[in-house]
């Protein structure tokens, strides 16, 4: 079975994201065989991938990085999202972490880029905002010697923000 994972920004700007969006179908879609891929189903990149990946008849693996994460999901329909494609998850990873610290979000990302073949990042190149972010996995994947598959859309910057 193929394992892929995803690490990515929260934020995707509307001027990249039918660009990420294909991006990600393309890579899903084009996979023969018993799929498998690993999520922490935040918003934006992650939850888009999982999405995706479920259509493309992927097993979704859940990794939640703490106790209180639900905390994260504060604008509306965010926690909804989440909890839709949690429950159509195969399996749930959850860690340690009572809190959702940098750190935490820093070891689900490495769980992550541990258990795939191959790291898909929504990522614009830009450094990490805080720990744990995209580039920080990316950083820890090709460390790992993991091939890292960077979708964005030239010349489009995030806004600022965490």
């Amino acid at each position: 079975m193929k394992r892929i994972g995803v690490t990515g920004h929260r934020h995707i700007p509307s001027a990249a994201y039918r660009h990420v969006r294909a991006g990600l179908r393309t890579v899903l879609g084009r996979h023969e065989g018993a799929l498998e891929v690993f999520s922490s189903l935040a918003v934006g990149a992650d939850q888009l991938f999982a999405a995706i990946a479920l259509e493309c008849g992927a097993e979704l693996t859940v990794v939640i990085p703490s106790g209180d994460y639900p905390n994260d999901f504060t604008a509306p329909g965010e926690w909804d999202s989440f909890q839709q494609l949690r429950g159509r998850a195969t399996r749930e990873v959850r860690l340690d972490y009572p809190h959702a610290t940098g750190e935490a979000y820093y070891a689900a990302g490495a769980y992550i880029a541990d258990n795939c073949d191959r790291l898909l990042a929504v990522w614009d190149g830009c450094p990490a905002r805080g720990l744990g972010g995209t580039a920080d996995i990316v950083h820890y994947a090709r460390q790992l010697g993991k091939p890292v598959t960077v979708i964005w859309r030239d010349g489009i910057e995030r806004p600022p923000g965490p």
